[in-house]
Formats: C-alpha cells, sequence, structure tokens
C-alpha cells in the first residue's frame, strides 16, 4: 500500500531543531545523528593557491562549532573540519580563503624521511643509519661499527625494509613504555589495564578513567627521558583525570626531568613525524 501526503514534511525545520523529533526507542543524540546525516559528501576537496593545487581531507564533527583547518604531520595533508550544519560550499570558500596558510605550513614540514636503506633516524635519541643485509638471517638488529657508526640492520628483501623497520620500532616503544609505565604506576599505587601503541597525530599519549593509557610509537625516536615524562604524564592521569596543580604534583612525585621533557618536545617534537613516510 502506498500512502501520501498531502502537506510538504518539514525536513527542514525538525534539522534544525532535533527537539521536536524523538525517535521511540532512540537516544535523544541517537536521533540527531540520523538527522544530522547528510546524503553522499566528497572526502576530500581540491583548492588552487598560486600555481599549486592542494588537497583538502573533510571531517564533519558533531561537536564543532565553526570551520578549522590543521595540518596532519604524517600524512602531510590540510584536514578541515566542518560543524555539523556546515555546507560543502562554505567549507570550499573557507579552504581557498585559507590558501595561503596551507601552503605556508605544508611547505614548512620538515623533510621526510622514509624507513629505506642509507635513511639516518633515531633510536632512543641517538641516529642509526638503516643498512640492508641481503642473505642474512633474522630481522632487525642493532649493531656499532669500528667507526662508531650506530646501524639498524635489516635482512630479507629490500623491499620489506620499510615494514620491517616499522614494526621494530613499535615493538621497542611498546616495551619501553610499558616498562615507564608498569613502574610509575608502581610508585603511585595505580594500576594500568591496557596500554596500545598507535599514529597520533595530535597528541603523543592519551589515558581513559577505566585505566587505558594509549602512546604513540614516535616516542621510541625521542631521548630515553622524555618518554618517560610522557608515561609518568599519563599514568598521573589514573590519580588526577585533569591537569589542575593536583595533577602537576602528582607527575613531579615521579618525574624529575618535567619541564626538560616537555622543553625538548615543543623544539624537536614535530620533527619525529617525518620519520617512515615519503613525499
Amino acid at each position: 500500500m502506498i500512502c501520501f501526503c498531502a502537506e510538504r514534511f518539514p525536513w527542514r525545520r525538525i534539522w534544525q531543531n532535533p527537539g521536536e523529533l524523538l525517535i521511540p526507542g532512540l537516544t535523544d543524540m541517537a536521533t540527531r545523528a540520523l538527522l544530522y546525516r547528510r546524503p553522499y559528501e566528497p572526502s576530500r576537496l581540491l583548492i588552487k593557491h598560486g600555481s599549486q593545487i592542494y588537497s583538502v581531507r573533510l571531517r564533519r564533527h558533531r561537536r564543532a562549532r565553526r570551520y578549522t583547518l590543521r595540518i596532519h604531520p604524517s600524512d602531510r595533508e590540510a584536514i578541515l573540519t566542518i560543524p555539523p550544519r556546515g555546507t560543502i560550499a562554505d567549507a570550499k570558500d573557507f579552504a581557498q580563503r585559507h590558501g595561503g596558510w596551507i601552503a605556508a605550513r605544508l611547505g614548512r614540514l620538515p623533510k621526510a624521511a622514509p624507513f629505506l636503506p642509507g635513511t639516518v633516524v633515531p633510536l632512543r635519541g641517538n641516529p642509526h643509519r638503516i643498512v640492508h643485509r641481503a642473505g642474512q638471517r633474522g630481522t632487525v638488529w642493532l649493531e656499532v661499527r669500528d667507526s662508531g657508526e650506530r646501524i639498524l640492520c635489516v635482512a630479507g628483501g629490500v623491499e620489506h625494509t620499510e615494514r620491517r623497520v616499522h614494526d621494530y620500532l613499535k615493538r621497542e616503544a611498546r616495551k619501553d613504555l610499558q616498562k615507564a609505565a608498569d613502574a610509575h604506576a608502581l610508585a603511585l599505587g595505580v594500576k594500568v589495564k591496557r596500554l596500545s601503541i598507535r599514529d597520533q597525530s595530535s597528541r603523543w599519549g592519551s589515558c581513559t578513567s577505566a585505566g587505558s593509557l594509549s602512546f604513540s610509537w614516535r616516542l621510541i625516536l625521542a631521548p630515553p627521558y622524555v618518554l618517560d615524562y610522557l608515561a609518568a604524564h599519563e599514568v598521573a592521569h589514573l590519580v588526577e583525570m585533569n591537569h589542575s596543580a593536583r595533577f602537576w604534583r602528582v607527575v613531579d612525585k615521579v618525574c624529575n626531568h618535567v619541564e626538560r621533557a616537555k622543553t625538548w618536545l615543543d623544539t624537536h617534537g614535530n620533527d619525529l613525524h617525518r620519520y617512515g613516510i615519503q613525499d
């Protein structure tokens, strides 16, 4: 059976005032999510600045109050966040008006350093040159040459070098961070329930109220005292889930190099995002 309605359904009014419509069985948040859904939207748009064309990734966020732009340091692209009621046309206009900013920020990114033979990468703050060892068994290991140069040896096919180095660094990051987090947790009388390693671009670490910690694997590229500070910082959140004066007293209780580590991150932190990527 097909039913017809004599009046046009007021979708626009309901979308602008979702409280007027609550679907039985759904929470207000779920109802809003349904109403805020759009038909197909592009995942990115292209803008032109001078003679260059830049790809901008689009990201709609229900809590955003305005259009915002940021540069993803490892993906090397601009990300434009759109508020719930924003339009693609306004987003493109916003990005186009800030084309100069996008070009300047992308141009300022440090040179990419892919995990290929010959590339020098910092491991725990010390430079190591990647060397391919064809015909040798194993995966990745460390050596020191007679000259004192530290090298990161990678066995197997050269086409697997990038993946093997990346996997090795993630394993080393997990090992060091788990050890540091467990030590700080013991000192503070708390327990880390779960520790995960990711490639976070906006933060070096995070903590949930359930006791789960998450860190960027790139911390293994920083000096050990920087990694230790980040571990102490996130474990301290298990005591104080905020950044109050009480929180910083907890951090100072287990870490005596807070300012030194923060200064290093402010000066060199952005450089860590260039490793393991290609232009």
